[in-house]
């Protein structure tokens, strides 16, 4: 890594701004500079848990493999297959999942799924074990539940990247009470390394790093 940054992520100037950037082909309209483009913080979470410099543990690379949970389009999940090696994308969403489709047609390290990531065992046939890292951003209730039903797909020295979204949860309480459940459901089975705010990009959001505890 470089400058805490996975291997094929790299900071490269765009219209005089100095940013993230990854190789591979644009997705949502961001600028490119060569075969680089740029990996907008506002619009992924995981991006703004990079520019926050938090430790994510990811290294990039072909042999490092990542189960990303909550897909959507494909706005983050297709820097990571820019980076990393296979890339397991669940989207629930019909609609949504149609564009990853078209995201995924340049990518051939991205392997789309059609599935509810509160039901890991609809996709338990195509994930493989032992993947490096869970990448999580769900807007749904019981995201620390989410996280807790797809551990088993998580090597056990892997990382948990999960992007905390209050409003998801219960709109009318305080964000902070709301990561403090979430955290404290997560300990069941995760040791949390790092949190962080993500309110520079994303309101009511918090980044958690964690890693499965010891069986």
């Amino acid at each position: 890594m470089s400058d805490g940054l996975p291997a094929g992520v790299e900071r490269h100037t765009f219209d005089g701004t100095d940013r993230l950037a990854t190789r591979g082909d644009p997705v949502y309209g961001e600028p490119t500079d060569g075969d680089w483009r740029a990996w907008n913080p506002t619009r992924s979470k995981l991006g703004a848990m990079l520019e926050l410099e938090m430790d994510t543990g990811l290294e990039g690379g072909d042999e490092e493999t990542v189960l990303y949970l909550g897909a959507a389009s494909g706005t983050t999940v297709s820097h990571v297959a820019d980076f990393a090696g296979p890339t397991y994308a669940v989207e629930f969403a019909a609609r949504p999942a149609r564009d990853l489709l078209e995201t995924a047609a340049s990518r051939p390290r991205l392997f789309p799924l059609l599935a509810d990531a509160r039901k890991p065992a609809t996709y338990a046939h195509v994930v493989e074990s032992n993947v490096d890292a869970i990448v999580q951003d769900v807007a749904t209730r019981g995201q620390a539940r989410v996280a807790l039903e797809n551990r088993r797909f998580l090597a056990d020295d892997g990382r948990l990247l999960l992007a905390v979204k209050a409003r998801s949860e219960d709109v009318t309480r305080d964000p902070e009470d709301v990561f403090a459940d979430v955290r404290a459901e997560l300990e069941a089975e995760y040791e949390i390394l790092e949190t962080r705010r993500l309110e520079q990009y994303h309101a009511d959001h918090l980044g958690v790093v964690a890693r499965p505890q010891s069986r």
